[in-house]
């Protein structure tokens, strides 16, 4: 018997710097209420998707950012995503900066993203793991990438939940480029991974016009992460943009969702706010998971300790 649910991937546009959280909550709104239209049970919308993209921006006091972190989730201003969710139904990812205070008073820095199920309620957090970019500004950049500066890297691993009939997982943006990522959620069963990202369309370490990867590179190699992760773990993948000119600063589209044999099933064509649907039938996972991705019949876990027990790599000698 089929087990299926309808997804939205809600891509958004440019946020801009200027924009209140007030305008950015309603036009999430406006996308949820769009997929309950088209039948959606579980939308997912993008990293960051209630700010501009804040580490593009140096600060030397990284406070002077808060503004763009979230204390609470929800809050006052997110609290109408959460009652639209629960008076339609629908379930959703949302990605958001994350301010964090432990028991001894010590702020801490997240680039998060939570899972709510159809009746307003969260379900579960992750926290980025992967972080690009670098700490310090540097001058030598055609663009300054400054994730690594405003947030920690998460503590939270790849956890994944049962809700909405399934098995769900979570990553964020630069997590899609490691296979880590999906093995570790393949592992515990996932059938859906939602992922968010804000990617430039240029590398800021390619050169000039971009000529050591230019941007069609640049999307051949974020939908190659995407379908191998879906592939190779046999799993449903819903991965959602900030898209367009956004304060200046080109971010690519390309939102799409990917079945668990790695295809393509729905792709944005715009770099606005978009919504893409599939019927995702969870069911389509057995077959991978039960013949050439049968982990427990088929993987050699003692020749591959090198991935935990080392970071760099470590060529032979050239002796």
């Amino acid at each position: 018997m089929a087990r299926k649910i309808t997804v939205g991937g809600a891509q958004l546009g440019p946020i801009q710097r200027a924009d209140s959280r007030k305008i950015i909550v309603q036009r999430l709104i406006d996308l949820m209420e769009k997929a309950h239209r088209r039948g959606c049970k579980l939308v997912v919308f993008p990293e960051l998707a209630l700010t501009t993209f804040f580490p593009r921006w140096y600060a030397e006091d990284i406070s002077e950012m808060d503004i763009y972190f979230e204390r609470a989730m929800p809050s006052a201003e997110t609290q109408p995503l959460f009652d639209t969710a629960q008076e339609l139904g629908i379930g959703f990812y949302l990605g958001y900066a994350e301010l964090f205070e432990d028991n001894s008073g010590t702020l801490h820095r997240f680039n998060s993203a939570v899972l709510v199920d159809q009746t307003g309620t969260i379900v579960g957090k992750y926290r980025k793991v992967h972080l690009p970019g670098h700490k310090e500004y540097d001058a030598s950049l055609t663009r300054q990438h400054l994730e690594k500066r405003y947030f920690e890297p998460g503590d939270l691993g790849f956890p994944v939940w049962r809700s909405m009939g399934g098995v769900m997982g979570m990553c964020i943006c630069n997590d899609r480029r490691w296979s880590e990522t999906w093995r570790v959620m393949g592992m515990q069963g996932v059938e859906l991974v939602m992922l968010g990202y804000n990617t430039p369309t240029g590398n800021q370490h390619s050169g000039p016009r971009g000529s050591l990867e230019p941007p069609h590179q640049r999307m051949f190699h974020n939908h190659l992460s995407i379908q191998a992760g879906a592939y190779q773990n046999a799993t449903w993948a819903v991965a959602v943009a900030k898209a367009g000119v956004e304060d200046g600063h080109e971010l690519m589209g390309g939102s799409c969702i990917v079945s668990p044999q790695g295809e393509i099933v729905a792709q944005a064509s715009t770099v606005e706010d978009e919504l893409i649907v599939a019927d995702c039938d969870l069911d389509l996972c057995n077959f991978g998971k039960s013949t050439i991705f049968n982990f427990a019949a088929h993987r050699r876990p003692e020749h591959y300790k090198i991935i935990t027990e080392q970071t760099g790599a470590t060529p032979p000698s050239e002796d």
